[in-house]
């Protein structure tokens, strides 16, 4: 239960965790923490649940000047680690995939999940490797899905190297320009509050949708 507290506090407030891990850590070490976390949740598939879209928005605030960290570093380091964390979860899918996807045993991996993530792949191909990016929970699955279809590695990892690229400067970018304006600072938790819920609306509509064409279906079916 304490773990999962933690990632509820951080999701909620993560400029106040990277505010005590610049003093705890120093201006060097900091980068750690942000880094295990952007892979972790792009590179497993049992972790859709950490924050992705507000942390980088909280870190790029901090890359402001006197803020404790370096704005190039964090562009850097951070897509560093959403690329290598999608080219990790991508071989987890395409090595064992198959037989996680069979043996249950994960239970964020879900039907509906599985569903509204293959059909990005069927509508928009080798693109959806990107704009899955900027999809909560879509995002962690798509590069397990993608190893699982056995998707031409050299193609995909050009594209993951795009979205990942894509995504972390887009949100650091405007916690840079954005996160130190009055408005901002003082209703912060709100701000991060918005961007999660703007980041999970699309999903949830795809889930809804789903689900109520497969009602709509089932009195046809019988």
């Amino acid at each position: 239960m304490e773990i999962i507290q933690f990632f509820l506090e951080l999701l909620r407030d993560p400029r106040g965790f990277i505010a005590d891990w610049i003093h705890a850590l120093g201006p060097i070490w900091v980068y750690a923490p942000l880094f295990v976390i952007v892979f972790v949740e792009t590179g497993l598939v049992v972790t859709p649940f950490l924050p992705g879209d507000s942390l980088l928005f909280a870190a790029g605030v901090f890359a402001v000047d006197g803020g404790g960290l370096s704005l190039p570093v964090l562009l850097v380091l951070l897509s560093s680690a959403a690329v290598l964390g999608n080219t990790s979860n991508y071989w987890i899918g395409r090595l064992i995939g198959r037989a996680v996807i069979e043996s249950g045993r994960i239970r964020a991996l879900t039907p509906e999940r599985i569903t509204r993530t293959q059909a990005f792949f069927d509508k928009y191909g080798l693109l959806a490797v990107v704009l899955t990016r900027f999809f909560p929970i879509i995002r962690t699955f798509a590069p397990f899905l993608a190893g699982v279809g056995k998707m031409h590695f050299g193609r995909y990892t050009v594209f993951n190297i795009v979205g990942g690229v894509l995504w972390v400067s887009i949100f650091t970018l405007l916690g840079y320009f954005f996160g130190g304006i009055p408005l901002v600072q003082d209703n912060f938790e709100l701000i991060i509050i918005a961007i999660v819920a703007v980041s999970l609306a699309p999903t949830i509509v795809g889930i809804v949708r789903a689900r109520l064409a497969r009602r709509r279906k089932a009195p046809d079916d019988a």
